[in-house]
């Protein structure tokens, strides 16, 4: 004992930083242990949490949901209008990104973003009676999840609008995504000008033909090669696309030289794939969707299936408590911001491209995309620290999307509910920042996270399913 006290004094701290900080002063070392009580120190909730940890049903229900994961094989088989792929869509009803929310309580971008699709289908003369219609429920508001689909920032999706479609070959679930309408204004940030809506209707015709055409006609249909090849070459596959959506336009491209369509429609719709960097985002989307759908409805799984946001609220789906939503208040966005425009002008956060990293891609993957961060801040150790930290909240790693800088380790994959409520530690996800008013347009980007109190419900939800 005597021979302890003669040594340096050297600390590992849990806890208050200022306990180490007194250390520091009187000229020991010590070593600070973030840490803080699992649940956020709730003592019912950390007694639930306990009573899942080990739980064995928990854990074979993890092990049939992680692997069916693993094994889909998502597939671009085709581009449907929307009113041919999703049943629903027959009928007046329009698609939103996020969790349910009604129309008094949406975001301004989602709101504009709706009023646009209503008079892209022709159900109203102008924008206001467009807004009136919305708010009378003449026109039914649900979630694209609950369709089996997804659209980035305010997510719309109506009849006659253009889908890709991807299916899962390992199980032969499908999943949708509308098509990136490039940049500028665009209707998922709001804008429904007479050009944003002159754009979609080229984008559901004559683009649409050559599309899909060129899919069908595609001689390899497999994403997940590609999307593995994407990560190689510098992307992450939420905001980073650029190497993805070249190999992309490299089949399309391949596919339309002996296909008989109109040259200048051809090329027409080759200038617009090229000339987007993001284009193959939504179909990112559509593939992620797909794998993680094919996770579903294991009864017991603590596995989250889906994130995503609507400008208001954050909610998330287990897999093992089917279609319900757990929800809160989206969190503000951390991130560089367009010269004039700031935090404040922002909406919370949007879309549902959260889908990515539900499937461990986008903020998972940041270390494959150290560039990533000259557009959403931080640095390149910071890209390859969050995609470490997302190991203690997964259920393993997917073999195969393999990060160089992680020795070529698969990526994070499987958010375990638990383990996001155990540890404290909150999915991160880079995103586009969009402004809180509808058609200005997106403003930043940045990193963010999923709000704590969606895991908490969850987790109560699923042990008191299990009791």
């Amino acid at each position: 004992m005597k021979s302890l006290f003669a040594q340096d004094l050297r600390v590992v701290n849990v806890g208050l930083q200022s306990f180490a900080d007194n250390i520091t002063a009187a000229g020991g070392v010590a070593t600070q242990l973030d840490w803080s009580p699992p649940a956020g120190a709730d003592p019912e909730l950390g007694w639930t949490l306990a009573t899942l940890i080990g739980d064995p049903r928990i854990e074979e229900a993890n092990r049939t949901a992680y692997d069916r994961y693993l094994a889909a094989q998502p597939r671009l088989v085709d581009v449907l209008l929307a009113r041919d792929a999703i049943p629903a869509l027959a009928e007046r009803r329009i698609l939103h990104s996020g969790p349910p929310i009604a129309w008094a309580d949406m975001c301004g971008p989602q709101r504009g973003a709706i009023a646009g699709a209503i008079r892209y289908e022709g159900w109203a003369d102008d924008l206001n009676a467009a807004a009136e219609l919305a708010g009378s429920g003449a026109v039914a508001l649900e979630p694209c999840h609950d369709h089996g689909s997804v659209g980035p920032m305010a997510g719309i999706i109506s009849p006659s609008m253009p889908l890709w479609v991807v299916e899962n070959a390992a199980a032969g679930n499908r999943a949708y995504s509308n098509l990136n309408e490039g940049l500028g204004k665009v209707l998922r940030f709001g804008a429904n000008s007479d050009d944003v809506l002159d754009r979609l209707r080229w984008l559901g015709g004559e683009f649409c033909t050559v599309l899909q055409t060129a899919v069908r006609a595609m001689a390899d249909h497999d994403l997940k090669p590609l999307m593995a090849q994407a990560l190689q070459m510098g992307d992450e596959l939420h905001n980073r696309n650029a190497a993805a959506s070249g190999l992309l336009f490299k089949r399309l491209t391949l596919a339309l030289l002996d296909t008989g369509l109109p040259r200048d429609a051809v090329a027409r719709a080759l200038s617009f794939v090229a000339g987007n960097d993001h284009f193959f985002l939504n179909v990112s989307m559509a593939a992620c969707k797909s794998m993680t759908d094919a996770a579903a409805g294991v009864p017991g799984s603590s596995l989250v299936t889906v994130m995503a946001r609507n400008g208001v609220n954050f909610g998330i789906r287990l897999s093992g408590t089917g279609a319900q939503w757990f929800q809160a208040p989206a969190n503000p966005v951390d991130g560089l911001y367009f010269p004039g425009y700031s935090v404040h002008d922002a909406a919370a956060d949007l879309g549902d491209s959260a889908i990515t990293e539900t499937n461990g891609l986008g903020g998972f993957a940041m270390a494959a995309s150290p560039a990533i961060v000259q557009f959403v801040g931080g640095t390149p150790a910071d890209a390859t620290a969050n995609s470490r930290r997302m190991l203690d909240i997964t259920l393993g790693t997917n073999p195969a999307f393999t990060l160089p800088q992680l020795n070529f380790g698969g990526t994070p994959a499987g958010i375990d509910a638990r383990a996001v409520v155990d540890s404290g530690v909150l999915p991160v996800i880079n995103t586009g920042i969009a402004h809180k008013q509808a058609g200005v347009g997106q403003i930043g980007a940045g990193i963010t996270t999923a709000p704590m109190e969606c895991f908490e419900k969850a987790v109560a939800a699923l042990a008191g399913g299990l009791r």
